[in-house]
């Protein structure tokens, strides 16, 4: 895609969604640093039903911990990978209480040190809690990458050094939220809605529904 398409890419993506947010809900970065971990392989619409009884007996690190693995599970039994995310996230807790006086870090190599945060939940705390110009690439955004044109690329790390080298600076902040819901809602897996497509027509996919 040159480089006047993508500016005009996002430009349309922007006019569409001016303020485009996470449909995680939380109140902290500590909540939505659990939401992400949550997330993995499991809907926003999933997680957002478990934290909701969650976050208000669990809102701080300490209270989390607290709960304990087990105790941890009956909240979130209904997540996939449930078993896995409880021990990952009362470590996190542990580690954050231990390490980083109960506060999530804004730090990417701290982030990533965590139990269960990998470079994409690494990248989603810092965009969406912090403000960082990062983009965390998920199934969504590399479908939209490599399906438009837009950073087209093998693996999702090629992703996201191709976006970040392709988007400019005044869209970057918030493209991830932009191109993860236009992959959730516009340009979905089995069959794209190209019809109500805004950027349509910069699109580079052969297979167009219409």
């Amino acid at each position: 895609m040159k480089k006047a398409d993508i500016a005009e890419f996002y430009a349309r993506l922007r006019a569409a969604n001016p303020a485009p947010a996470t449909e995680l809900e939380y109140a902290s970065p500590f909540q939505l640093l659990v939401a992400v971990i949550l997330s993995a392989q499991a809907t926003d619409v999933g997680v957002n039903k478990a934290t909701a009884r969650l976050f208000p007996v669990a809102p701080t690190p300490a209270a989390m911990a607290a709960l304990g693995e087990e105790g941890l599970t009956e909240y979130i039994r209904t997540i996939g990978l449930f078993r896995t995310k409880a021990k990952n996230v009362i470590a996190t807790c542990r580690m954050l209480l231990e390490r980083h006086g109960g506060e999530v870090p804004e730090d990417r190599a701290a982030l990533e040190a965590l139990p269960g945060v990998g470079r994409k939940t690494a990248n989603v705390v810092l965009n969406t809690a912090f403000g960082h110009p990062t983009i965390a690439v998920d199934t969504h955004i590399f479908r939209v990458g490599n399906r438009t044109g837009l950073a087209p690329g093998k693996t999702v790390d090629e992703v996201e050094k191709k976006l970040l080298r392709v988007t400019p600076d005044e869209f970057r902040r918030d493209a991830h939220h932009w191109l993860i819901l236009h992959g959730r809602y516009v340009c979905k897996a089995r069959k794209p809605d190209c019809g109500c497509c805004v950027v349509f027509d910069l699109c580079a996919y052969k297979g167009k529904t219409a």
